[in-house]
Formats: structure tokens, sequence, C-alpha cells
């Protein structure tokens, strides 16, 4: 199993961002996926999951109207498009899957993915 983060880097306040997870080694479609986001010091914390189809999504309330989930099921890709970003959006961010999408909002998912880092600063 692997779900592999990619497009993080340095953006000004304000900027925007997308992050891409790329996932092999399982069912991608029948699993809601998350992101979740780390910053130094701190613990993970949830930013938000898609469910199995793409139909539904829940963000937290710091992203909310700022981020959106997205995904490619023939791709097996899920995309975190985020916007508006803040020095607070600083953080490593990770994807992660689970059959359960309360397990995701739990922190407790199936799979973790590696990181990719996300710098807003000027």
């Amino acid at each position: 199993v692997q779900l592999q983060a990619s497009g993080g880097g340095l953006v000004q306040p304000g900027g925007s961002l997308r992050l891409s997870c790329a996932a092999s080694g399982f069912t991608f479609d029948d699993y809601a996926i998350g992101w979740f986001r780390q910053a130094p010091g701190k613990e993970r914390e949830f930013v938000g999951r898609i469910n199995w189809s793409g139909g539904l999504t829940y963000y937290a309330d710091s992203v909310k109207g700022r981020f959106t989930i997205s995904r490619n099921n023939p791709k097996n890709t899920i995309y975190l498009q985020m916007n508006s970003l803040k020095p607070e959006d600083t953080a490593v961010y990770y994807c992660a899957a689970a059959t359960n999408p309360s397990q995701l909002i739990r922190r407790v998912p199936d799979y973790w993915g590696q990181g990719t880092l996300v710098t807003v600063s000027s």
C-alpha cells in the first residue's frame, strides 16, 4: 500500500497551491480519503475528507471555504486545492485512507501516506 503526497512548496500569504495524493496497492474506490497536517511542535490535525464516490466532503473549520478536496478514481488520485493561504497553514500535509469516513475524523485511518511540506511565508 502506498499513498504519496506531492505538490508542496513555498507560497506567499494569500496564494494558492494544489496538493496531490497518488494511491496504489489497495482498492481505491472502496476508501474514503482524508488530508491531515502537522505543524512543528503541534499534533497532527484533521483538515478534511472525501467519501469514496467524491460526492461528500467535510472540512475542519480552520480551512472551510478556502480548501477543496476532490478525487479522480480512474487515476487513483486525490487533490487538495488550497486558496487564500495563511502563515498558520504552514505544515507537513499527509493523506490517509479509511474504509469508514469516521476513522479519518478520529485520526485512525487504515493507511497513512508520506507527507509534503507547505510553507506559507513572504
